[in-house]
C-alpha cells in the first residue's frame, strides 16, 4: 500500500506512473476529497484557536465574578464542532485509505512500458530447445501412459483441476522439492521454514491478496482462516508489526508448501494437465532486505532460482516484465520461463519480485534506521514451482519408448536413473 500523506501530496505524479499500468486514477474525485479534508482542518485549527482565546476571556471574567453561562455555551459549541471536523478528516482519510488498498504499486524506473506480456523484454536466457527425432508428448498423455499421472481418479476423488501423482511420480514431485531445499539452503544462503497453510485475513490483506483478489482464493467456512495461494503470504507476515534489527537483513527463507487457488481468472487457460491447477506444491524464496540493497537481492534471487533450471539441465529464458504485466504488488519482476516441448512453448516456472515498502507497509514491517523506524523491503518468488518443473523434466527428457530419463541432479534422491511403465509395476 502507499504512504497516504505521500498519495494525497503527490497525485499528478502518481497517475502518470500508474498510466504506465493501464490505470486511470480519478484525480478529480482525489482532490475534492482532499480539498473537503483541507477545509475541514483549517476551520478546526481556526475554532480550536478562538476557543483558547474565548478561554481565556472565561477565566478573566471569572474572576472578576462576572457571568460567563454564555460564553460557556459557545465554547461546549466549539469543541462540538471541532469534534464533528476532526471526525470528517478522519472519515476522508478512511476514505483515502481504502481507495488505497485497491491502488497497485508504482513500476521501479527500470521497469519497461508496455501493455501487455507481447512487451516483455528478454534479460537471460540458458541452453537450447532439445531436438527429438519423434513427435514428443504432452505431459498430459506422457504421465497416464506411465502409470504415474491420474487425472480422472483425481476428478472423481475431488474435481476439475487436480491430479493423482503414483510411484516414480510421486516420488519425482518430492524429489524435486528435497533437491530445491537442499540447494537453496546449503548453498544460497536461506533458512528453510515450514510455515502453516492457513491463515488469517489480516496475514492476506499484509502480502495484498485482501480485498482485492478474494475470489481468487478459498476460505474456511465459518473462520477466519484462509487456504494460502502461495508460501509469500504467511513467511512474509513472519515479521508483521514488528521492528527488525538491521544487521540481520536481508533475511532469507526458503519455504515448501502446498498452494490453493481458485484460479477464478484463468477460465479457459491451461485446462489440461497439471499447468493451473487448485493445489499445487511449491518452494518459495522470501527475502527482507534494506531498501539500499533491495535490487542487488532481487537479482540474487532470481539467479537461485534460475540456478536449480541449470542443474536440471532445462532451457529458460527470463523477462523483465512490463508495467502493463506487472503483479498488483510488484514494483519490479523478472518472470523465468522453461522449455516445453511437449506444447513447444515457453512457460512461466517462477516469478520473482522486488515490492518495495509497498507490502511491508500493509504489514507494518520495519527496520531500526538510526533514530527513527524504516520500513523493509520485500522480495520474493518461486524457487521453484514444483508441477511446473516436473513436467518441464518429463517433457524434456523423454524418450522415443515413451520413457523419461532421470537428470543426473535428481538421481540421488529418485534412486531411479529413468521411469518406465515397468518400473512402476515393482
Amino acid at each position: 500500500m502507499h504512504d497516504l500523506g505521500t498519495f494525497r501530496a503527490n497525485l499528478d505524479a502518481f497517475a502518470a506512473r500508474l498510466a504506465t499500468r493501464g490505470l486511470t486514477l480519478p484525480l478529480d474525485e482525489f482532490r475534492a476529497l482532499d480539498s473537503r479534508r483541507r477545509a475541514a482542518i483549517t476551520e478546526a485549527e481556526s475554532l480550536r484557536a478562538a476557543q483558547n482565546n474565548l478561554s481565556k476571556e472565561i477565566g478573566k471574567l471569572r474572576k472578576e465574578g462576572a457571568n460567563t453561562d454564555a460564553l460557556q455555551v459557545q465554547s461546549r459549541e466549539m469543541s462540538d464542532r471541532v469534534a464533528a471536523l476532526n471526525g470528517s478528516v478522519e472519515e476522508v482519510d478512511a476514505q483515502f485509505k481504502e481507495v488505497l488498498a485497491g491502488i497497485p504499486n508504482l513500476p521501479h524506473e527500470s521497469v519497461p512500458v508496455g501493455k501487455s506480456a507481447d512487451d516483455n523484454v528478454v534479460v537471460n536466457s540458458f541452453g537450447e530447445a532439445p531436438k527429438f527425432d519423434f513427435e514428443p508428448q504432452a505431459h498430459w498423455d506422457l504421465g497416464p501412459s506411465l502409470g504415474i499421472l491420474d487425472f480422472d481418479r483425481a476428478a472423481k476423488i475431488t474435481g476439475a483441476r487436480f491430479a493423482i501423482y503414483m510411484g516414480l511420480g510421486a516420488k519425482l514431485e518430492r524429489a524435486l522439492i528435497n533437491f530445491m531445499l537442499d540447494t537453496h539452503t546449503r548453498e544460497h544462503g536461506y533458512t528453510e521454514i515450514l510455515p502453516p497453510f492457513m491463515v488469517n485475513s489480516a496475514s492476506m490483506y499484509g502480502t495484498g491478496q485482501l480485498p482485492k483478489f478474494a475470489e481468487d482464493l478459498f476460505k474456511l467456512e465459518k473462520t477466519d482462516y484462509w487456504l494460502i495461494p502461495t508460501a509469500e503470504v504467511p513467511v512474509t507476515n513472519l515479521y508483521r508489526d514488528e521492528v527488525l534489527d538491521p544487521e540481520r537483513l536481508p533475511i532469507c527463507f526458503a519455504s515448501y508448501t502446498p498452494c490453493f487457488r481458485s484460479e477464478a481468472g484463468s477460465y479457459g487457460r491451461d485446462v489440461r494437465g497439471i499447468i493451473r491447477q487448485h493445489q499445487f506444491q511449491k518452494v518459495e524464496l522470501v527475502k527482507f532486505a534494506h531498501p539500499e540493497t533491495s535490487y542487488a537481492e532481487l537479482d540474487k534471487l532470481t539467479a537461485d532460482a534460475e540456478d536449480i533450471l541449470r542443474r536440471l539441465g532445462l532451457t529458460f529464458r527470463t523477462v523483465v516484465l512490463c508495467t502493463g504485466d506487472m503483479g498488483f504488488s510488484s514494483a519490479k519482476t523478472y518472470d523465468i520461463e522453461v522449455w516445453l516441448p511437449g506444447q513447444n512453448n515457453f512457460k512461466e516456472i517462477s516469478s520473482c519480485s522486488n515490492f518495495e515498502a509497498f507490502q511491508a507497509r500493509r504489514a507494518n514491517i520495519r527496520f531500526r534506521g538510526g533514530k527513527k523506524t524504516e520500513l523493509v523491503h520485500t522480495i520474493n518468488g518461486s524457487g521453484l514451482a514444483v508441477g511446473r518443473t516436473w513436467v518441464a523434466v518429463m517433457e524434456n527428457y523423454q524418450q522415443a519408448d515413451g520413457s523419461v530419463i532421470v537428470p543426473e541432479a535428481l538421481r540421488p534422491y529418485l534412486n531411479a536413473e529413468v521411469i518406465t511403465t515397468s518400473a512402476q509395476l515393482k
